[in-house]
C-alpha cells in the first residue's frame, strides 16, 4: 500500500511495506508503524512513536507530541501503541515524561473516537471504547473492556477498573472499582455493569458475585479495608469468581487513601 506522494515521511522513520500513510500526513524520524496499519490524510506522528499491525488512524490524528507538562525538558520518552486500533479524527496522544515512567501505552483492539486525548503517561488495555471527547489527564490507567460515555473527563492519577463503564459527561476525581458504572459531576457509582458482562460471557455465578461485590462496596456501609475483605471470601464461596475476585482485591489493595473511590 502505497505513501501519498504528498506525505512528509523522514527517511528515518520504519515504516512497514504494507502500511499506508494518506495526503499530506507529516511522520517524524522515530516512528515506527506497523504492518497494515493505515493513516489518514493530514495526520501527525511524531516523537518516539511506536504502533503495531492493523491500526487505522483517521485523517488529523496528532499522536506523539510532546506532554503538555512544564517540566517536560526533551527527555527521551515514548508513546507505544499495540494491534488493531481505531483511532478517530483530531485524537491527540502525547509522549511519557520522566515523572511517570516515560511512556504512554495503549494496548490492543480499541475504538477510541473523535477528539479523545490520552496526555503523558496514561496507560490504556484492551478492548476498550472511548466516546467522542474523552479527556484523559496525565498518569489515568484505564483497564481492559472499559466503556467511556461521551465527554467523560479523568482526573489525573485516577484509575478506572476492568469492565467499568461512565455515562455521558461524567467527571472522575476518585479511583472507579472494576465493574462499576458511574455518572454525574463528581462521578458516583450507580451500579454494576451487569449487561456488559452478560454480553461478555459472564456466567450467572460469576455475575451473582459481582453483586455481592457491589454490595459490600455500597449498600452495607463497610470500610473500603472491611469491603475489601469480604469480597476475598466470594473466592471460596463462588470458586468460579476467583478471577474477578482477584481483580477487585487487587485493584482496591491500590486505591490511595487521598482520592479513594467513586462512591
Amino acid at each position: 500500500m502505497p505513501i501519498h506522494p504528498t506525505a512528509i515521511v523522514d527517511p528515518k522513520a520504519e515504516i512497514d511495506g504494507t502500511a499506508s500513510i494518506g495526503p499530506y500526513s507529516v511522520i517524524g524520524p522515530e516512528v515506527k508503524i506497523g504492518a497494515r496499519t493505515t493513516v489518514g490524510a493530514h495526520a501527525v506522528i511524531e516523537g518516539r512513536t511506536t504502533i503495531g499491525q492493523d491500526n487505522r488512524i483517521f485523517h488529523f490524528a496528532s499522536l506523539g507530541g510532546i506532554p503538555q507538562d512544564k517540566k517536560y525538558a526533551g527527555e527521551p520518552c515514548e508513546l507505544v501503541i499495540g494491534d488493531r486500533n481505531t483511532i478517530r479524527e483530531f485524537s491527540t496522544f502525547n509522549i511519557g515524561s520522566p515523572g511517570g515512567g516515560g511512556v504512554t501505552r495503549v494496548g490492543n483492539d480499541n475504538w477510541l473516537m473523535a477528539y479523545v486525548h490520552l496526555a503523558h503517561d496514561c496507560v490504556v488495555g484492551n478492548n476498550t471504547i472511548f466516546a467522542n471527547n474523552s479527556q484523559l489527564a496525565g498518569h489515568v490507567e484505564v483497564g481492559d473492556f472499559v466503556i467511556l460515555g461521551g465527554f467523560t473527563v479523568v482526573h489525573q492519577f485516577v484509575r478506572i477498573g476492568a469492565h467499568g463503564m461512565t455515562a455521558m459527561c461524567s467527571l472522575l476525581f476518585a479511583d472507579q472499582p472494576p465493574f462499576v458504572m458511574s455518572q454525574g459531576q463528581p462521578a458516583q457509582a450507580r451500579s454494576m455493569n451487569f449487561e456488559g458482562l452478560r454480553r461478555r460471557g459472564f456466567s450467572a455465578g460469576r455475575i451473582s458475585a459481582v453483586k455481592a461485590m457491589h454490595k459490600a462496596l455500597y449498600r452495607d456501609g463497610l470500610t473500603l479495608e472491611d469491603a475489601r475483605a469480604r469480597i476475598e471470601q466470594l473466592a471460596t464461596a463462588t470458586p468460579e469468581a476467583q478471577p474477578d475476585v482477584r481483580l477487585m482485591s487487587d485493584f482496591l489493595a491500590g486505591v490511595s487513601p487521598q482520592r479513594g473511590i467513586v462512591r
